[in-house]
């Protein structure tokens, strides 16, 4: 195995059910991985094997975000899991924790690594990493993603490592920086996108690495590059926006970073910027998606960062087969950097991520239908959301086709503050609530963003509020 080039680490090589059975029940396990990329996926089905046998495992599970359904179903559905950390996207998975089956709590994603070290969920016991080689020295060289992976190797006791062969060796593509605690920080040292800082693997003690499980399985993939109808028109409406923020001055003609968030809707938005007629735009972002390959082959990106690459099947095989190529073109970092605050400040970010619902005020419900159901979870929009130099929000204006708005008098659940939301995007037009005040907000977003079907109710709404203010001699609260 080529792969793997100390000699020593060869002869750890064993089977996922060995592997498995190191795991001891009611540990910390944390597990590489963020979004469909980068996780382990033959070791977690073993152990959830050892579950369904009527072991009681009650692991609790940190991974760097949502992961495929071999890790987060498979455990869910066998019982496995008894707390999990800190996003994830899985249906099995979302059932559990809403039913009470599974403890749950929702974390930014860039606060993850460092609640880790400190030790909050406890001590790490076994991290099970994906990797696409293993260096002489024990450091191990990630596959489609960082995420965590540097941290919770370096805190486990033990690791154990998927070697995945059904991705190439991508040697060069990563750049590991872990930050040191405080009061020990320093300032990270990225000024530009294509900065890099680190190392190409993660260091490890090869002691530490107790066994080796060879995989050959593939990422489950990403979603689709195609926008539908009401993507399409809230993506034409973003670069209408930005565009227009260009004419006026109020952005440099090169843009700053784009981030933009997880799904369809992003997907969506990075396809209608490669189709804009920009040029030598740079992405820092958590999560890059297939569309990021076409960008960069119509020359729309220059530069993309991130912490993972979440690629359709047919994407995955096109960044395979042009490797060397687009790894000079990008970079993926810990979301400790992808998602560190100070960075994105320092570059300005322009953020655009989904909202679930919004209310008149510009607050932001991203995590709960009705304000008691978990979807996926908060994840990195409020990383961004409350450091970028704009922050955008879109939504569709309705759901369950047409039959509720999006646009709500009051959001049922609060995940960004009105104090964070710059720019509204839905498919009727983009409100810029910048410097406007309580009724000149909900006045724009009612003209500009409802669905016309919900105006008049929303209107109604707002009378009704502004009479009660008048009598009550009160300041406008939107409630």
């Amino acid at each position: 195995m080529d792969r793997i080039k100390s000699e020593e680490l060869k002869k750890k090589i064993c089977s996922a059910e060995e592997a498995a059975a190191l795991v001891t029940p009611g540990t910390v396990v944390g597990v590489s991985g963020f979004t469909s990329a980068g996780y382990p996926k033959l070791v977690p089905g073993a152990l959830a094997k050892r579950a369904e046998s009527g072991e009681d495992m009650r692991l609790t599970l940190i991974s760097g975000a949502s992961v495929g359904d071999e890790l987060d179903g498979a455990l869910a559905r066998s019982g496995a899991v008894a707390r999990r950390y800190p996003y994830q996207s899985n249906k099995s998975l979302r059932a559990a924790i809403n039913e009470g089956k599974i403890a749950y709590a929702d974390i930014h994603l860039g606060q993850l690594s460092r609640l880790v070290r400190t030790g909050v969920f406890g001590p790490v016991d076994t991290a099970i990493v994906e990797a696409s080689a293993i260096l002489e020295d024990g450091s191990i060289v990630p596959t489609m993603c960082v995420g965590s992976a540097d941290t919770l190797v370096q805190c486990a006791r033990q690791v154990i490592v998927e070697l995945n062969t059904a991705v190439p060796d991508l040697t060069g593509l990563h750049d590991i920086y872990t930050p040191q605690m405080p009061p020990h920080t320093k300032p990270i040292p990225i000024c530009h996108v294509s900065d890099r800082i680190g190392q190409p693997s993660i260091p490890c003690d090869p002691a530490k690495i107790c066994v080796i499980v060879l995989s050959e399985t593939p990422d489950a993939g990403g979603p689709g590059t195609a926008p539908d109808e009401v993507t399409g028109r809230i993506a034409r409406n973003l670069v209408a926006f930005l565009k227009g923020e260009q004419a006026a001055g109020r952005l440099s003609d090169l843009l700053p970073p784009l981030q933009s968030g997880v799904g369809g809707t992003g997907n969506a938005i990075l396809s209608e910027l490669a189709h804009s007629g920009m040029q030598g735009l740079s992405l820092y972002s958590e999560v890059l998606q297939s569309a990021v390959l076409d960008m960069i082959d119509s020359g729309t990106v220059a530069f993309a960062s991130g912490s993972a690459l979440s690629f359709t099947p047919e994407y995955q095989q096109k960044f395979y087969e042009n490797f060397e190529e687009y790894r000079k073109k990008i970079v993926l970092r810990p979301q400790e950097i992808s998602n560190s605050g100070e960075v994105i400040a320092r570059l300005g970010v322009i953020a655009i991520n989904t909202a679930i619902e919004a209310d008149l005020s510009g607050n932001v419900n991203s995590t709960h239908i009705g304000g008691s159901r978990l979807m996926n979870g908060i994840g990195g929009s409020g990383d961004y959301a409350r450091n970028a130099g704009l922050t955008v929000f879109v939504t569709p204006a309705t759901a369950k086709n047409g039959a509720l708005s999006c646009i709500v008098p009051w959001v049922s659940h609060v995940d960004h503050t009105e104090h964070d939301t710059d720019v509204l995007i839905t498919e009727y037009g983009a409100a810029d609530l910048r410097g406007k005040t309580p009724y000149e907000r909900a006045d724009l977003i009612i003209e500009t963003c409802a669905a016309p079907t919900f105006r008049p109710q929303l209107r109604e709404y707002m009378e009704r509020v502004k009479k009660e203010c008048r009598d009550h001699h009160g300041i406008p609260v939107l409630k």
